[in-house]
C-alpha cells in the first residue's frame, strides 16, 4: 500500500472523470488569445503582489489578491495542458479542503465557520497557484527573493524601532516583570508575535540564498539579510519564535551537513557536523545569556503560571482540551469567528478570552476534528517524504536548487515549532507564507516519480 502516494496515478482519474475531463478545456483559446498567452506571467505576477503586500496592508486587500489569485488559477488550469502535474500533495490539500467543508455543514456556528473555510478556500488556491508557477527553478528563486527582498525591509523597521524606540500597540509582556519597559518589536505587522512568525522562514532562506545566488554583492545582500532577519526576530522577544529559530538551525545545520557529508574528509564526517550544530547552538544561547534582557524573557518559559502570559494559555489550552473531546471527530468548523463564538462556552478565566488555541496543532483539532488532523499529518508525512527524495537528487547532481529546498524544509520545521505555543495562521502575513513553504516542497518533482503515462519532469517551460 503506497501510504506516502508515490505512485499516484491522477492521469489515469483525469481520463475517466467528467470533472478531469474539464481540464484543458480552454487550451485552444489560451493559444489564441492575448490574454490567454500573457496567463502564466500575471500568474507570477499576483503571487509576487502577495508576497510584497501581505506585511504591509490590511487582510481586506490581501484576501482580494487571494481571490484574483484564485481566479487565475481556475482559468489557468482549464486553458492549461491535460498533462499537467499533480502529485500526493495535492490529493491531500484536496481532502484536507473537504473534511473542512464537512466540520463547516456540521458545525453548531455554520455561519461562522463558513467564514473560517472560504479563507483557507483561498489560502490553499493560493498555494495551488504558487505550486503551479514555481514549478519554473527560474521563478522559485524570483519569488523567494521577492520575499526577502520585503523581509528585509520589514526587518529593518524593526531594528530601528529598537534603535529609536516604538510605542506598544497592546499588553504584550507582564507588567509586574523585569521585561516590563523593554521594546519588543513589531515593524509594520502591529504585533512582535505575528513579526516573529513572517520573518521565521526569512532566516533559513536567507542562508540558502547565500550559496544560490552568484556573485559577491549578491552574496552580501544575503549574509545582510541573515542578519537582519535574525536581529529584528530576536528584538521581537517572542519566546515562540526564538523556539522556531533554534529549530529551525538545528535543522538546517543538520542538512547542509547531510549535504556536503560526500565531499567531506573523513575526520570532518565524524566530528564537522555535531561542531557546526554545538557551534550554533552555542551562538543562539550565548546571544540570550548574555543580554539580560533576552535572559529574562528566556527565563520565563521556564517558570510555567509564575509568568502571566504562561498562565494564560495554560488555561486556553485546557479550555481547547474540552472543547475537543466535546466534539472530537470533525471539530467545530474552520476559522477563528467559529472559535470566538464557542470558546466562551469553556474558558477557564472569564476575564479573558482567546483569540484561538494558542497552539497550531490544538487549532486544527478544534477546528476539523482527529478526522482532519490525521490528514494533516499525512500531508506532513507526504512532503516530507517528496522532500527527501527530492534532496537526494538534487545533491546528486549538485543542483543549487538543494539549498532553496533546505532552507525551506527548515523554515516549515521551525515554522511548526513556533505553532507548538502561539496561533498565528490565523493572519495572511503568516499563513501565505506556510503555504508558500508548502508549494515549494511540492514543486520539486523527484525525477524517478511516474504515473501510468510516464515520467513527470521537473522543469515546466517559463512562464
Amino acid at each position: 500500500m503506497d501510504v506516502l502516494l508515490r505512485r499516484l496515478d491522477v492521469e489515469g482519474w483525469r481520463s475517466h472523470s467528467g470533472v478531469g475531463r474539464l481540464l484543458g478545456l480552454l487550451q485552444g483559446w489560451q493559444e489564441k488569445s492575448w490574454l490567454g498567452r500573457w496567463l502564466p506571467s500575471l500568474a507570477v505576477l499576483l503571487v509576487g503582489l502577495v508576497l510584497v503586500l501581505a506585511p504591509l496592508m490590511p487582510s481586506g486587500m490581501i484576501g482580494m489578491l487571494l481571490a484574483a489569485g484564485s481566479g487565475f488559477w481556475l482559468l489557468w488550469t482549464l486553458a492549461g495542458e491535460r498533462e499537467g502535474r499533480w502529485s500526493g500533495v495535492h490529493l491531500l490539500v484536496l481532502l484536507y479542503w473537504g473534511i473542512a467543508l464537512l466540520a463547516t455543514v456540521l458545525s453548531p456556528v455554520p455561519r461562522a465557520a463558513m467564514v473560517g473555510l472560504g479563507k483557507l478556500t483561498l489560502y490553499l488556491l493560493f498555494f495551488a497557484l504558487a505550486e503551479r508557477v514555481m514549478r519554473n527553478e527560474r521563478w522559485r528563486s524570483r519569488l523567494l527573493t521577492v520575499y526577502l527582498l520585503t523581509a528585509l525591509m520589514v526587518s529593518v523597521e524593526g531594528v530601528r524601532q529598537w534603535i529609536f524606540g516604538a510605542e506598544p500597540l497592546a499588553t504584550w509582556t507582564d507588567p509586574e516583570s523585569a521585561l516590563a519597559n523593554v521594546t519588543r518589536v513589531y515593524s509594520f505587522l502591529g504585533n512582535p508575535n505575528l513579526l516573529a512568525g513572517y520573518l521565521l522562514p526569512s532566516v533559513p532562506l536567507s542562508a540558502a540564498a547565500i550559496a544560490v545566488w552568484q556573485g559577491w554583492l549578491p552574496k552580501l545582500l544575503a549574509v545582510v539579510m541573515l542578519g537582519m532577519n535574525a536581529a529584528s526576530l530576536i528584538l521581537t522577544f517572542s519566546r515562540g519564535g526564538w523556539l522556531g529559530l533554534v529549530a529551525a538551525t538545528i535543522a538546517g545545520v543538520v542538512l547542509l551537513g547531510i549535504w556536503f557529508w560526500p565531499r567531506l574528509p573523513l575526520q570532518w564526517r565524524r566530528w564537522g557536523v555535531p561542531t557546526m550544530g554545538g557551534l550554533a547552538i552555542a551562538l543562539c544561547m550565548g546571544t540570550i545569556v548574555s543580554v539580560p534582557p533576552l535572559r529574562e524573557r528566556a527565563a520565563s518559559i521556564f517558570v510555567a503560571r509564575g509568568d502571566s502570559s504562561n498562565n494564560f494559555r495554560i488555561n486556553v489550552w485546557m479550555a481547547v482540551q474540552q472543547m475537543i473531546w466535546a466534539r472530537p471527530w470533525l471539530g467545530i468548523g474552520p476559522g477563528n469567528v467559529a472559535f470566538n463564538q464557542i470558546y466562551p462556552l469553556y474558558q477557564v478565566n472569564v476575564r479573558f478570552t482567546a483569540l484561538g488555541a494558542y497552539s497550531i496543532f490544538l487549532e486544527i483539532l478544534v477546528e476539523v476534528g482527529f478526522i482532519g488532523f490525521g490528514v494533516f499529518l499525512w500531508l506532513l508525512a507526504v512532503l516530507g517524504d517528496r522532500a527527501r527524495r527530492c534532496f537526494e537528487e538534487l545533491r546528486a547532481t549538485g543542483s543549487p536548487q538543494g539549498f532553496w529546498l533546505m532552507g525551506t524544509i527548515a523554515a516549515m520545521i521551525g515554522m511548526l515549532t513556533h505553532g507548538l505555543v502561539d496561533t498565528i495562521w490565523f493572519r495572511p502575513e503568516v499563513a501565505t507564507l506556510w503555504w508558500l513553504m508548502v508549494a515549494i516542497v511540492a514543486s520539486f518533482t523527484p525525477f524517478q516519480s511516474k504515473t501510468a503515462n510516464g515520467t513527470f519532469s521537473n522543469r515546466d517551460p517559463e512562464p
